[in-house]
């Protein structure tokens, strides 16, 4: 099931073949739960996809699945054809983790920081080349930082420092960015001008992006395509990107555990009362036509 509308790409971002990941049990008397069960799809080049769910759904299993942190139970995961382990050393995926651990009061300035992520694909006692120093600052002025690229980490405001990471998860002209919770903390006009920012680097670098957070407006945000992550994984796509019609499906799978199996009708969703307005929408996750799981 792909999650864009190019199938015909010659290689997909991602692939996930029926994934599931259970973490060892920590004691004689609990027995062991999938984190992620049968998980399955593909994410095409350069899509922007949205990950929402609960805590304790499984995204941060997910995350590191895709990172190659951990290795699946069963299933396989390839990332640009490639395990994901090797990917990541290969520099095509970029990573913005939810906690930013830095220590402010290092006097380490913007540019340095960004330079370690140059440093981490170099031999310890060669030094930083020209093309390192001009990806580093491509990568600073991609985030609007330049003028402050000498500043010291510690006299940055939260926004700017996150801004730096993204600018070091950029640094090595990856070709998937994934972006743990990025917006937690964060308000309405925050968020918008963070969507902003990503939509930029989507189009300067031709960028796969994956979002994940278990809040709908980073993902309204950010991502054209969103997927429905609680242990098991249901999709939603649309040619027109991220619709009201798309919301309420998803709005409809994240609470049918409070309220039961529901269904909302993604017609009226777009806010559309002619029944002769037909609406392209595509829905996949095993339900049948009234929306009940088959």
């Amino acid at each position: 099931m792909p999650l864009s509308e190019h199938p015909l790409s010659p290689q997909p971002a991602v692939e996930i073949d029926h994934v599931s990941y259970t973490y060892p049990a920590r004691g004689f008397d609990v027995l062991p739960v999938p984190a992620i069960e049968n998980v399955h799809f593909t994410i095409d080049q350069s899509t922007k996809l949205g990950i929402l769910g609960p805590n304790g759904g499984g995204k941060s299993t997910l995350i590191k699945l895709i990172l190659g942190i951990i290795k699946p139970t069963t299933g396989t995961i390839r990332v640009f054809g490639q395990a994901p382990a090797q990917a990541r050393q290969n520099g095509l995926i970029g990573y913005l983790p939810q906690r930013i651990e830095a220590d402010r009061s290092c006097p380490i300035s913007i540019e340095q920081v960004v330079g370690l992520a140059r440093a981490c694909h170099t031999k310890p006692w060669k030094k930083l080349t020209q093309g390192d120093q001009a990806a580093i600052d491509r990568a600073i002025e991609l985030v609007d930082l330049q003028a402050l690229a000498t500043h010291p980490i510690g006299a940055l405001s939260g926004g700017q420092l996150q801004r730096v990471m993204i600018a070091r998860a950029i640094a090595n002209n990856p070709k998937l960015l994934v972006l743990d919770e990025p917006t937690v903390g964060v308000d309405i006009a925050g968020q918008q001008r963070f969507g902003q920012l990503i939509e930029t680097l989507h189009k300067e670098l031709d960028l796969t992006v994956i979002v994940v957070s278990h809040d709908m407006r980073a993902i309204a945000a950010v991502a054209d395509r969103v997927a429905c992550l609680s242990r098991s994984l249901h999709f939603h796509a649309a040619p027109d990107g991220l619709t009201p019609a798309v919301l309420a499906q998803v709005f409809a799978h994240d609470v049918a555990g409070v309220f039961g199996d529901i269904h909302i009708d993604a017609h009226l969703a777009d806010g559309c009362d002619d029944p002769s307005h037909a609406h392209q929408h595509q829905h996949d996750c095993g339900c049948d036509e009234k929306g009940a799981e088959s």
